[in-house]
């Protein structure tokens, strides 16, 4: 049995991998997948790809993309969530901040730099018009808790996180969100180590094929709400308003949606470079 590691944030996008590990689908099939939570997102994810730590990542597309020009030795192999991410605009609870333009050149509290939390800064800079240079600032929190910790205390003094898994915060009057982000993109990729790729291809196909079958019916399990709701704590409505707009994929990501990542990540500066599509992308 070949022992596989794949990486991901512990969140509801990714429950269908926990339903396929806790009915033995990898097992069934000689692959002893092994899951590890990533509660610092995809920054911490991208440096666990390079050290061998895992060998897959469910990740944020900007975030392997920036990494994978900047020399991940890793690729893309298939759109995991396809609908955008809605970033909520956090701040804490008594925080003077009402307005998305009222923090502008104040801190942003940061997973870490390369993470979703960083580049969606720039992007939600860029919607504003602010000025990269002077309106960004930035605080290292590693991951939620930190977060907490940093607006409450005043390090830092807005964050952005996906607005579903944040809402519970809010719920409970920690944060506050004023304003909402959505990615121009899909938004969770899977990504490859090469090494692993190359040498496990067929196996790579075999995980592929298990979770596409079940995220191609996940919407339609009994009672999926429920299970959602009572994992992530989260209040049932809002569970249902986010399976309404959220879709799994089971294709590669496309061309053009590569170039708008990219174009997008170089005018902000955040790459030095272009890469072609097929530097970015393995089909299997």
């Amino acid at each position: 049995m070949i022992q596989v590691n794949i990486g991901g944030v512990p969140e509801h996008f990714n429950l269908p991998w926990y339903l396929t590990l806790k009915n033995g689908e990898y097992k069934a099939e000689n692959i002893n997948l092994r899951w590890h939570d990533f509660f610092g997102g995809t920054g911490e994810m991208c440096k666990a790809l390079r050290t061998k730590e895992i060998d897959i990542a469910v990740i944020l597309t900007e975030g392997i993309v920036a990494d994978i020009v900047a020399g991940n030795p890793s690729t893309i192999v298939q759109t995991f969530v396809k609908t955008p991410l809605h970033w909520g605009i956090h701040v804490a609870q008594n925080s003077p901040y009402n307005t998305i333009e009222e923090l502008k050149g104040t801190k942003a509290a940061i997973s870490r730099y390369g993470s979703g939390s960083h580049l969606m800064a720039y992007v939600n800079a860029q919607n504003h018009n602010w000025n990269m240079d002077a309106d960004l600032k930035f605080e290292v929190i590693n991951d939620l808790d930190g977060a907490v910790t940093g607006l409450t205390e005043g390090t830092a003094d807005y964050f952005m996180w996906e607005k579903y898994t944040t809402k519970p915060l809010v719920d409970s009057g920690i944060f506050r969100n004023i304003g909402n982000c959505p990615s121009p993109w899909p938004c969770f990729v899977i990504a490859v180590r090469n090494e692993f790729l190359k040498e496990n291809a067929s196996v790579m196909k075999t995980i592929l094929d298990i979770i596409n079958n079940t995220t191609s019916d996940f919407k339609n399990i009994p009672s999926i709400d429920h299970t959602i709701a009572n994992r992530y704590n989260q209040q049932i409505t809002d569970v249902q308003a986010w399976l309404e707009m959220t879709e799994w994929s089971q294709e590669l990501i496309d061309k053009n949606t590569l170039n708008t990542v990219q174009n997008q990540l170089f005018a902000l500066d955040l790459i030095p470079e272009k890469q072609d599509y097929n530097n970015l992308v393995t089909i299997i």
